[in-house]
């Protein structure tokens, strides 16, 4: 059912909540005659930090006009005439509202729908029965709401008893005057005559007698009343305590969490609104109780009774404060971090937000946020309040920032949108410790008042680490640390503490997750690709995957120490095989071509049992970031005997001159991918159409690969007629018969007998550069 289906059947507050997200700056006559149009469109897919989205903003606001102008003229009859004016206006008042900032337009409505899908899964949930199947989510949300209706219940209550106080307070005061007026009068008859004074003392004495009986009685009463006021103020903030730990030491942490892990390409954290929402409920809800604890504090100073109150008011007072300013100082939080591998003289972004700024009026005086970049002893010296003042570890332009508030989200944010790390002052690496694993964090502090200066707060927080590097050659590294610490950083601890070693199928996890996020796949790896990675990462020949179920993989095995017999590490392998498919391969992998992570021998067993010409893609064991062609075939040396025949591996070297797919469809000799599928049937949608006749008199050429030993006519000559078509190669026109393991050195095999393309590529480069010169009397009536 449509979201706005749903939001009309909204009731009581939850009505009012929805009706008042509408206003001028966005009708809600719009968002019932256009819910369809704008439910269907991506406003997710647009980055509201980045100014380069405008462009796609711009197109919607367009649009959404256009709908507008659409549905205004297609209105009919007496009703519709209004309807049509009306229609007309708002689209000339979006226009001209959001021509100029279109991303406004895109906050906006991003804020209403999520607000509205909110308000309806909260209804849902509060009308379905009891005994109803709600997710975990949807409970711990209701739980969190039933919460903040008893504390509504419960403020609303002491509220009254503050009211009823007040004027029983008043009252008292009130008959403690007519006592001061009645011990006065007493006090007047001993200037009368003694015979008025007995006339009028015995009425005056029995009316104090009667007043300071009522005294006695009311103080005692509005003893009770202050001590069961303050007692109700207790089970409030207990009951403020408990659910300000809920909000903030589990979902805004979890929130933080799934940021954490959204850095190594898990799924989004999730938007900040409905945390906002509580918080702001929070901050709403403790603002009230602190206001009535210091009108209850008001009135004990108005009236001073002796006991145990003054204490009490004493304690509540201090226990508020502390709660409001845990909650400020939380919610100061990074919406947006700053990127974990920084490269210094590049521009980066950040946006930091306070999620309380809009319902304590901070944006009144608007406060202004600094960045600076700290290292990890600087770090860990800040979160023990240790002196930190003007400590440092580099330079950051454009590092202050105005808190801006949006008016139409009711946000407090500042946005970063240009700072550059201009120089990084490093400290004394430990032990075998290099650059790229030395972490940093981006600090960011504010100054602001809450309640006209009643409350100051000073707050500052931490990016997650970031790890700073001055060339691009070292980035591969310093994602390694980035991942490792994203993956296996607990909660709380000491910056930026994580474990040296863990456990293998933990590892899996996150190289999975990062695996997928890079390649932008939904295919990611199988339970055998992962033992194939644990052979490579142990030096291990066994093939089950329990095997390595209680294995553990140190920081070192991981990325300092090279595999055996490579120079390279495991990570650094990993990484190459990421960067290879993520630029070249991404579509054969997500079809399921690339069998990828298979060694040299199991791809033997798999190809010896399949038919001549069968072949498959696997990552070089050999080098990073490269895949070769693994087929079987006839052994040129022994008749009847077949071979296995592994080309040498392709990199992003070669893909830049040629395709996968292209290559794939050069050498004749490959029939069927494994198991069993005609090539074309899989690849020949991503074969470059043939190239055009000439023109001009010019020859376009164009590079082919070739296979010395296994150099065949093309079977349909004319598919693409170019001049290296026809032409021999030097390669091919030496025949020579190899082995796996030729006997002697041959240029076109590496030493696994792997051949290798380099030779052939340098003849088709050259041909290529003759054939770019002018042609000279060779085609009649043309000149070059």
């Amino acid at each position: 059912m449509a979201v706005w289906i749903q939001a009309q059947q909204l009731q009581g507050d939850a009505l009012h909540q929805m009706q008042s997200l509408y206003g001028q700056h966005f009708p809600i006559e719009v968002r019932h005659y256009l819910s369809q149009w704008i439910e269907g469109q991506l406003w997710d897919a647009i980055d509201l930090e980045n100014p380069q989205e405008e462009i796609k903003a711009k197109r919607l606001l367009d649009s959404l006009i256009q709908e507008l102008q659409k549905k205004a003229e297609h209105q009919v009859g007496e009703d519709g005439f209004l309807l049509k004016i009306k229609l007309g206006h708002y689209a000339s008042q979006l226009k001209s509202t959001y021509d100029r900032c279109p991303l406004e337009l895109v906050r906006c409505i991003k804020h209403i729908l999520y607000t509205e899908q909110r308000l309806v899964r909260e209804a849902t949930n509060s009308s379905s029965p009891v005994g109803s199947l709600m997710d975990s989510m949807s409970q711990k949300y209701h739980q969190i709401n039933q919460a903040f209706e008893e504390l509504r219940v419960l403020t609303q209550d002491t509220e009254n008893d503050l009211r009823k106080l007040q004027h029983n307070q008043e009252y008292f005061i009130i008959q403690y005057q007519e006592s001061l007026r009645i011990q006065a009068q007493l006090s007047s008859l001993a200037t009368l005559p003694p015979a008025d004074r007995q006339l009028r003392e015995p009425s005056l004495l029995s009316k104090r007698a009667t007043v300071e009986a009522w005294l006695t009685r009311e103080a005692n009463t509005l003893q009770k009343y202050r001590l069961g006021l303050a007692e109700k103020h207790q089970k409030t903030l207990a009951l403020l305590r408990k659910q300000q730990t809920v909000i903030l030491d589990d979902e805004l942490i979890q929130w933080k969490r799934r940021q954490q892990l959204a850095g190594n390409g898990g799924p989004p954290e999730g938007g900040l609104d409905i945390l906002q929402s509580w918080c702001e409920k929070l901050a709403e809800t403790i603002w009230q109780n602190r206001q009535q604890i210091r009108r209850a504090e008001h009135l004990r100073q108005q009236l001073p009774i002796p006991g145990p109150i003054e204490e009490m008011l004493t304690e509540l007072n201090s226990t508020i404060t502390d709660i409001i300013s845990t909650l400020v100082t939380s919610t100061f939080i990074i919406e947006k971090q700053p990127p974990q591998v920084l490269k210094t003289q590049t521009k980066f972004a950040a946006t930091v937000r306070l999620l309380v700024g809009g319902k304590l009026n901070v944006h009144m005086n608007p406060p202004q946020v600094k960045a600076t970049i700290i290292s990890e002893q600087q770090a860990k010296a800040l979160l023990k309040n240790e002196n930190t003042r003007n400590d440092i570890s580099g330079e950051i332009l454009n590092n202050n920032c105005v808190m801006e508030y949006h008016q139409t989200t009711g946000t407090l944010s500042a946005h970063f949108r240009n700072m550059s790390l201009k120089r990084i002052r490093r400290s004394d690496r430990r032990g075998a410790e290099s650059v790229t694993e030395e972490k940093f964090t981006i600090l960011f502090e504010s100054q602001f008042s809450v309640g006209g200066n009643e409350l100051v707060f000073q707050v500052k927080t931490l990016s997650l680490p970031v790890v700073v590097i001055v060339h691009g050659s070292q980035d591969n590294n310093a994602t390694a640390t980035v991942l490792w610490d994203n993956a296996f950083a607990e909660p709380g601890r000491v910056p930026f503490i994580v474990p040296d070693k863990v456990l293998w199928p933990q590892l899996c996890e996150a190289l999975n997750m990062k695996y997928k996020a890079e390649v932008q796949s939904n295919r990611g790896l199988s339970e055998g690709n992962l033992v194939f990675l644990a052979q490579k990462a142990f030096s291990s020949s066994s093939v089950n995957p329990e095997d390595y179920r209680n294995m553990t993989m140190t920081w070192s095995q991981f990325n300092r120490e090279s595999l055996p017999g490579r120079n390279f590490t495991f990570w650094q392998w990993f990484d190459g095989v990421m960067e290879l498919t993520k630029k070249h391969l991404k579509p054969h992998w997500n079809d399921g071509a690339i069998l990828g992570f298979v060694n040299k021998q199991q791809a033997q067993d798999m190809l010896m049992s399949k038919p001549n010409g069968t072949f498959l893609l696997r990552f070089s064991d050999s080098e990073i970031g490269g895949i070769t062609i693994a087929w079987v075939a006839e052994n040129p040396n022994k008749a009847g005997e077949r071979m296995v025949w592994n080309l040498m591996p392709y990199t992003t070297k070669d893909f830049s001159i040629r395709s996968l797919a292209d290559r794939i469809s050069d050498l004749n000799h490959l029939l069927f991918l494994y198991p069993d599928r005609p090539k074309d049937e899989v690849f020949s949608k991503y074969y470059t159409p043939p190239l055009s006749k000439a023109v001009d008199g010019y020859v376009k050429p164009q590079i082919k690969q070739v296979v010395p030993e296994f150099a065949t006519p093309n079977p349909d000559p004319a598919a693409n007629p170019t001049y290296m078509d026809h032409a021999a190669s030097p390669a091919v026109s030496q025949p020579h018969a190899y082995g796996l393991y030729p006997p002697i050195g041959d240029p076109m095999l590496d030493a696994d007998g792997d051949f290798d393309l380099d030779d052939t590529m340098d003849v088709a480069r050259h041909v290529e550069e003759l054939l770019r010169r002018p042609m000279e009397g060779q085609w009649s009536g043309q000149q070059s």
